[in-house]
């Protein structure tokens, strides 16, 4: 099973948006339209809210989580990318979270920025528009140029689409077995 109501907190998914029968969402969740999210995914909502964005993808394997003060809220038209970990975070539009990263309490990423690959964005951290952070602690490394900004385009769409491949042809089976090897001398 992929969702969970909490007490009364159930979650919320749009219609047009796929969730892949692995992931988990738990209690005070938001799914927008054409979001989509993979699996082994983890949002939980059990504490506070949790809030996705249209066309937002967030990637195998990632987890979400909130605390009653502070909601992770993720925009518009992002790609957050596998086994990230988002806790009680804002990131605006049109972002791009890198595989592996680490965004904390209070961080704010503001539209059109790219969290690099492994970065670890301390809490309280707030990124204006258009901020590359890289590293460990995450650092802002100079401005997203539109080559960047088309390159999340580019994988938004390639996840809407990839979403509704999913959602028409995803099914159970069995698999095929490999022919077993002959065990003669070479």
């Amino acid at each position: 099973m992929t969702f969970y109501a909490l007490g009364d907190s159930t979650p919320l998914v749009h219609p047009t948006a796929y969730v892949h029968p692995m992931a988990v969402v738990i209690g005070r969740v938001t799914i927008g339209a054409e979001a989509s999210v993979w699996p082994g995914a983890v949002l939980r909502g059990d504490l506070g809210t949790i809030v996705i964005g249209e066309h937002t993808s967030i990637q195998d394997n990632t987890v979400l989580h909130t605390t009653q003060e502070w909601p992770t809220i993720i925009g518009d038209d992002c790609v957050v990318g596998h086994i990230v970990h988002l806790e009680g975070c804002t990131v605006g539009d049109r972002c791009l979270i890198g595989s592996g990263s680490v965004v904390l309490n209070r961080a704010q990423i503001g539209d059109d920025s790219v969290v690099g690959a492994q970065a670890l964005v301390a809490e309280d951290t707030v990124a204006p528009p258009r901020t590359m952070l890289l590293g460990v602690p995450a650092r802002p490394r100079g401005v997203v140029g539109d080559d960047h900004s088309a390159w999340i385009a580019y994988g938004v769409d390639e996840y809407r689409e990839n979403a509704s491949r999913f959602r028409a042809d995803l099914r159970p089976c069995e698999p095929e077995l490999l022919p077993e090897k002959s065990r003669e001398p070479r």
